[in-house]
Order: C-alpha cells, then structure tokens, then sequence
C-alpha cells in the first residue's frame, strides 16, 4: 500500500471580517466607552470559521479533487496546505517538495523576467541551477513564450502568467502538486495541455491536490474527490459518485436529500427502487457498461387486471432518455418486482432519474418520481472537451487500416 504524503486532522480556518483597520484605537476607544456592550458584540461577530474540522489523506500517486461551491473553503484548504496561511485548529502533515498554482502568477515577482522567476521558482523548490537548466527549454515550449521570456512579468497578460505559471509549476518535478482552478485562464487548447501535463505529474507517481469546478476534468483526472460544503467535508469518496451527487444536489436546489411529497395510499404504491446486483450500500449507484437489471418495487392493496404502466428516463436537464410503456397488466395483493434489464446503460456519468406509473381503467393510481437518483459512475468514454460530450457514453475502439 502506498504512503500518505499528506495528513490532515481537525484543520480549521477562523478569519476577521469587516474590520475597519482605518478607524484606529482612539475610534475603538470611544465606541466602547459609548456602548460597551454592542463593541463587544461586533467584535464577535468579525470572525467567521471560512474551514471547519476538516480531515483528509492524500497517498503517494494519488490525484484528488475538491469541489464545491464559490467561497465553500477549498482554496483556503490549499492555502493551509501549502503553507502560505496557518490553520487555526487542527494539523497538516506534508512529506515531500510542493509545487503550488493557487493563483495566476504565485510566487513571481513582477519586476523579474520569465527567464529568471523560473529560475527562482526553481530554486525555491530545492532544485540545483543544473536541474532547472535541463528542463527549461521544456518550459518555455510549454508556454509558448519563447519571443517573451526575458520581458519582466509585469507586461505580460493573465493568459501568459498562467501559461508560465503552470508550466514552470508542473515541470520542476514536484513530488506533490496543489492547483486551484488555473485551467479557466488560457484557451481550449492550452486547457488540454494541461490537461494531459497533469495526468503525465500523475502517471509518473507523483501527487495531485486539484481544485476545479470544471467537473468533466475532475471526473477525467482525480481518483478521489472531497465535496466541501460550508467550510466542511460534506462527502468523499470515488469521483463519479461524488461529482454526480454534487450536481444532482446543486441542480435540485439542494434539498439535502429530501423527497417530494405525495399523494395518499390508494389500491397501490411504489415504494422504492434499486439496480439488481449492486452493492447494499449504493443500491443506486450503476457502476458497470455490463447488461444490468433495475427493480422498482410496488406494494398492491387492491388487484389491477387491465393496468397500464409506463417508466422514463431523464437526465440532470430533464431531457428525455429512454421510454416505455406495458398494457394490461395483471397485478394481485401483495409486493411485486418490476423488472427491466438492459443489455448495458451507456450513459454519460452523472444523476438521472427514474420515473414510474400505474393506471386502472384509465384512472392514475400512483406516479412517482424514483427516489434517490439513479448515479452513473462508469468509466468515462466521451471525448476530451466538455463541448464535444454527448448524452452516450459508449466504449469504441480506433484503428487506421491500410486500404486493399
């Protein structure tokens, strides 16, 4: 099993807010001498916990994602982790040299060149002129920046900060890379440099930390993603899972699980719903392109003879999947299985939802929209740029033949 090279226990993040540095003591003075009580209590009310109890391992190799909302916390966490701030509570464990893009152009100084703030980036990594040397040519290809390398960054636009900053960061061989959210910045093609540099820093053994809110590049490049939520960890674990769960909550308006209402109990009821043969703990979860059964599960009070049943899929925008639909249908007292088996689900990974109904004599006697959403956390099979993703995610091979 390999290493943790990075552990974290309890990390929080307490910050001041709205302090108004320009008032001076004499103007705090004389709003406590006022009203002591109310000083004390906007005093109080500065601070907010931006991290709270926060706990993570990251292993030798292994690329991690965090995601969530803006102002959610994780650049705060990187922050923590690569040292610029201190936490409040809690420790961080690093072992290893870090490399760091938090923003465009950390740690260059304006008044240097390109030529020279790789040199000083390097060297503040612990790697010898020799070392820097032999990858710079690499570098400045990378960032396409050979006409602009001995100009001091301060001339240079955000898209060739970010270019240099990126390369310079990935190339001087850090053992673990902390990145937040760099990849907006530059063009499509830039993205997808980076995008392969990145998965490259991976394959060679190295560590990830990588902040995007571009998902289909966390689903492309992490192992493991970390949803921060409010300052906290709202839920790890594989990234399909993850990933798929935040938009589902993010689009549903995030009820926090809830489930709608609805109406009474009449002759029958669905109940609940799972994918035959997965794993009890996420009966909901397809993992596999492999043929797969879904069950939807109906309690009947009173029998149905001539019953019509239909059942759709629709996707996170509510765009209509796949549908289906079954006449009389004979159904007595007692709990039934509604069984369908597909051949395979080639959909593209994320939340889709279920939704099921029964009529007798043309009269609705439930519908339901299948609670939780069906999780589709297979292997990705689309192409590179999110532009170019389409509704299937279907498995091809490529070949180039001679013609006969």
């Amino acid at each position: 099993m390999t290493t943790a090279v990075i552990h974290g226990e309890g990390l929080g993040k307490r910050y001041r807010r709205g302090l108004q540095v320009d008032d001076g003591l004499r103007h705090a003075l004389e709003d406590f001498v006022r009203s002591p009580l109310a000083s004390l209590r906007r005093k109080k009310d500065e601070t907010f916990w931006a991290l709270k109890d926060v706990s993570l391992e990251v292993r030798e190799g292994e690329v991690l994602g965090l995601i969530g909302r803006n102002g959610a916390g994780k650049t705060t966490l990187l922050k923590i982790l690569s040292r610029i701030t201190r936490p409040t509570e809690g420790w961080a464990e690093i072992h290893g040299r870090v490399g760091s893009l938090l923003e465009v152009g950390t740690g260059f100084h304006p008044e240097l060149t390109g030529r020279e703030n790789t040199f000083l980036s390097g060297a503040i990594l612990g790697m010898s002129k020799a070392e820097i040397e032999r990858k710079f040519d690499e570098i400045v290809g990378f960032a396409e920046l050979e006409k602009f390398i001995d100009t001091p960054v301060k001339h240079y636009s955000s898209g060739m900060y970010v270019r240099l900053a990126f390369a310079v960061a990935a190339h001087l061989e850090p053992e673990i890379l902390l990145v937040d959210e760099v990849l907006a910045v530059g063009d499509i093609n830039f993205q997808k440099k980076c995008l392969g540099k990145m998965g490259d820093v991976a394959r060679a053994g190295r560590t990830v930390v990588l902040v995007s809110h571009q998902l289909n590049q966390i689903r492309r490049l992490c192992h493991r993603v970390l949803w921060i939520d409010d300052g906290s960890v709202r839920r790890g674990g594989p990234t399909h899972e993850v990933v798929s769960a935040y938009e589902s909550a993010m689009t549903s308006g995030d009820r926090n699980g809830g489930q709608p209402r609805r109406g009474a109990v009449s002759k029958a009821r669905f109940v609940r719903w799972e994918i035959a043969d997965s794993s009890k703990e996420n009966p909901q979860v397809l993992t596999t392109l492999e043929p797969v059964t879904i069950k939807i599960v109906i309690e009947i009070n009173q029998a149905i003879r001539h019953g019509h049943h239909g059942i759709a899929l629709r996707n996170l925008d509510q765009q209509l999947i796949w549908a289906w639909a079954a006449d009389d249908v004979d159904l007595p007292v007692g709990t039934r299985e509604l069984c369908y088996t597909f051949p395979m689900l080639p959909l593209r990974p994320g939340p889709y939802s279920w939704h099921v109904s029964l009529y007798d004599e043309g009269d609705l006697v439930d519908y339901w929209d299948c609670f939780p959403e069906m999780i589709v956390a297979t292997e990705v099979h689309q192409h590179r740029s999110d532009e170019w993703n389409g509704i299937l995610n279907v498995p091809s091979r490529f070949a180039i033949r001679e013609t006969k």
